[in-house]
This record gives structure tokens, C-alpha cells and sequence, in this order.
């Protein structure tokens, strides 16, 4: 058995290193990662106190703190309530709980929720195959943790996206109390609008999983899915939105069945599924609110440009990727099929050697029990972004996955040139510098 003191000083070698690995050493273009800027990682090292600190207990109906259970509560009752203040206020709603402390915790809570509330345990969902998120299926934790019962979206694969009339169909004769939206591999704007009016005829709640669009949503530039007809948003706080690693739920409870909902979500928040709710992380939400009301258009839009040019300029130098026809993606990602040079997991891997780093991925098509082996790679474009890539530079690094891709130099001989582009965009765009800085936003 290792020692004590060799296992500490391993965990803090490695540490050290991958510190150094990930914010110096490779270019990340994971779909599902954010990068904080210097401000709300300054904000995150002033709230270690808070972070040791427990506040179970209820909200009320605004998302305030209504009564704790716990002594020394006053400073992170306001800490608590602020923060949600910030969430309401950037995304125009009149509820929200911050206390979640991760995408799938919120979808937790929110699924158990409005299962309660409908007193029905069915709910449509967009096929796991076709870009939902584990948690919304029957294999996760919907069905094998909270029970519910799963029925697919009907998916058009020419689209890339919800067949809505004959999702319709589908609701109509499910009869379920929730529908789902949102997802992983998550393209293009799902169509709520459209499906909005038979949701209401069945008496279902809708629920969107932002957790990747988060920040998308808050810059304008993917869909508005409360004001499309979601009566409640679930999110993490650490994607496209660049935050902490944390989760929310949202919505506005103006109608006697989202108040009775909104009561069911926070039952299931407190006492069915958490009790410390990691409140450290809370000052630094506000900060990622206050930069995304004033950065977020700039970014969220540089983020789909980007991810557009590389859809487009990969599909001119012989790499597929996926809806051409439809521009390629809406989103911070693309999805490319790369059966022709090796898959998924071949391409991931020599990618990851030249230190770009991505995921392989499943897609729509592909044998779903093959999971070692699939046919995608999911890129995604919000990190880069941020750290000041335009369309110009984004070029630039498709240049270098096609060497990867294509195999026309090794890994190691493309990773030094990545090292070389990586030196250039060192520093975090569209956010502040210090958590002085931002407060001159706000005198």
C-alpha cells in the first residue's frame, strides 16, 4: 500500500500539472466546459468561508430565502437571494433556485417536480441516440432513479432536430405530464413554440435542458424558450454561460399550476435531493450575470459565427459534417462524421495527442450499443471564443485538425504548432478582469 505522503505529494503533482496542462498547454473545444473569467475566479477565492457553510431550509415563491434551519444565516441569506436576483434579472423571469449544484441535480429536481405536480409519471423526451442528455432517459436518472416513464420525441434526421407534427402525434396519445426539450448534442433551437399549444391541450408541463445553450439563450442568439412557451428552464452555470460549476432552475409561476410546480421543485430541491447547496459558488454566479448582461450579445454571437465558419470550412476540405443543408449548427457546436478517417474514437485520441481537445460522440445514426466506436466528434466553440478566436482564427485551427484528421503529419508535429497558436490567446475576453473592475459597471 502507498504511503500517506507519496499519495499527497502525487495529488499535488498532478494538480499542478493539469493546471498547467489544460489553461496552457492544449486548446479545448469539449461542447460542455466553460472558462471563468479572472473576476469570478477572484470571486470564487473570496467566498472560502462560504463555501464550508450549510442553509437547508425553504424559498418562497420569488426564489428568496423563506425560513432556515440553521444558525448564522444572515449575510448568506442575502448572498443567496442576491444571486437569484441576478439570474431573474438577466433572463426576465420572476423565479428562480440557485441552490442547485449541477445541470443534472436541477433536472433532478425539476423531473420529480412536475411529476409530483401533474401527479403523472410520463414524460416525452428526445431520444438519448439523438442528442439528449442521459439524465432525461430511462437508462439515467429519470427513469432508473425518479421511476418516470420515458416516450421519444419523434427525431427527423434530414433536420437534425424534433419532427414537431409528428412529436404532436406523439403527446396527444402519451397523454404525458411533462415534455422535454434541450439536450447534449444540441444543434439547432428546438421547436417549443410549435409544440407549446398540444403540451397545454394534455395538461403537460415543459421543461428545456439549457444546460448548453445557457449562455446562447442570455446573448440572444438561439432561442428564447420562456417567452416560445417552456414553463420552466433547467441549466448549468458552467458552459456556454461562463460561471461556476453550479445548476439552476427558472421560470415564472403566474398561473395557480406552475405556483403549485414551483412548490413541488423546491420540496424536491430541499428536502428530497439536497442539503448542502455548495453556496461558495453563489457571489460568483452574480459576477457571470452581471458580465453576460453586458458581454453576453458580443459573445454569444462570436460563439455561433465560429462555430458556423469551422461547419462550413471542415465541410469545403473533405471532412462531413453533419446538416449541411441547414448551415450545420445554431449552437456553440458542430457534430462530424468521421467514419472515413478512422472514427470517432481513433480521430479523439490523435487529436487529444496534438493537444486538441475534444470528445468523440455518438451519432443519430450510429449502432447506440457500439459506444466505444462511434462515428462523431462533438466541437464546441465557446472556450476558444472566449479566449478571442475570430472566424479568421478559427481557420487557422481547422488547419490543424485537418493535418490531425486526415493524417498528413503525425500528432506530435501538429501539437507543437497548436502550442505555438495556444500562446496567442492566452488572456479571457467579453468579461472583466478583476472583481474591481466589475464593480465600476455598477456604481
Amino acid at each position: 500500500m502507498t504511503d500517506m505522503p507519496e499519495i499527497v505529494s502525487n495529488l499535488i503533482q498532478a494538480s499542478k500539472k493539469h493546471e498547467q496542462y489544460r489553461s496552457e498547454e492544449c486548446i479545448n473545444m469539449i461542447a460542455s466546459e466553460g472558462i471563468k473569467s479572472p473576476a469570478v475566479s477572484q470571486m470564487l477565492d473570496m467566498s472560502h468561508d462560504l463555501a464550508t457553510r450549510y442553509a437547508e431550509g425553504e424559498n418562497d415563491m420569488a426564489g428568496h430565502v423563506k425560513k432556515r434551519y440553521y444558525q448564522g444565516q444572515k449575510y448568506m441569506s442575502q448572498i443567496e437571494d442576491l444571486a437569484c436576483d441576478a439570474v431573474k434579472n438577466l433572463f426576465r423571469t420572476s423565479w428562480a433556485d440557485v441552490r442547485l449544484i449541477s445541470g443534472t441535480h436541477a433536472n433532478t429536481a425539476t423531473f420529480k417536480g412536475l411529476s409530483l405536480a401533474s401527479k403523472n409519471n410520463k414524460m416525452v423526451v428526445t431520444p438519448l441516440s439523438c442528442g439528449a442528455h442521459i439524465s432525461h432517459d430511462y437508462t439515467g436518472l429519470a427513469g432508473s432513479i425518479l421511476g418516470i416513464d420515458n416516450i421519444n420525441h419523434v427525431y427527423d434526421l434530414d433536420e437534425f432536430n424534433i419532427d414537431p407534427d409528428k412529436s404532436a402525434y406523439v403527446i396527444r396519445a402519451a397523454k404525458p405530464g411533462i415534455v422535454t426539450f434541450g439536450g447534449s448534442l444540441f444543434l439547432f433551437p428546438h421547436p417549443v413554440k410549435e409544440l407549446k399549444a398540444v403540451c397545454d391541450e394534455v395538461g403537460a408541463y415543459v421543461a428545456y435542458d439549457a444546460a448548453h445553450v445557457l449562455g446562447l439563450i442570455a446573448g440572444g442568439q438561439f432561442q428564447d424558450p420562456l417567452r416560445e412557451g417552456a414553463d420552466f428552464i433547467t441549466a448549468s452555470t458552467h458552459k456556454t454561460f461562463p460561471g461556476p460549476q453550479g445548476g439552476v432552475i427558472m421560470g415564472s409561476p403566474d398561473t395557480p399550476a406552475k405556483e403549485k410546480a414551483v412548490k413541488k421543485i423546491q420540496h424536491a430541491v430541499f428536502p428530497l435531493t439536497a442539503s448542502s447547496t455548495h453556496l461558495g459558488r453563489l457571489p460568483a454566479l452574480g459576477i457571470a450575470c452581471l458580465e453576460m448582461k453586458i458581454f453576453g450579445q458580443q459573445l454569444a454571437t462570436q460563439i455561433v459565427k465560429n462555430a458556423q465558419t469551422a461547419g462550413q470550412y471542415l465541410c469545403e476540405n473533405g471532412v462531413k459534417v453533419v446538416a449541411e443543408k441547414k448551415g450545420f449548427t445554431r449552437s456553440h457546436q458542430i457534430a462530424l462524421d468521421v467514419r472515413g478517417f478512422g472514427g470517432g474514437n481513433r480521430v479523439a485520441q490523435d487529436l487529444e495527442d496534438a493537444s486538441i481537445i475534444l470528445n468523440k460522440n455518438l451519432l443519430p445514426y450510429d449502432d447506440q450499443a457500439d459506444k466505444g466506436n462511434p462515428s462523431g466528434l462533438r466541437v464546441g466553440f465557446q472556450d476558444v471564443t472566449r479566449r478571442g478566436l475570430m472566424e479568421g482564427d478559427v481557420k487557422h485551427l481547422c488547419d490543424l485538425m485537418l493535418d490531425v484528421i486526415k493524417e498528413k503529419r503525425k500528432p506530435v508535429q501538429v501539437k507543437a504548432d497548436v502550442l505555438a497558436f495556444k500562446k496567442e490567446f492566452c488572456g479571457v475576453k467579453y468579461g472583466f478582469q478583476s472583481v474591481e473592475e466589475a464593480l465600476k459597471y455598477v456604481k
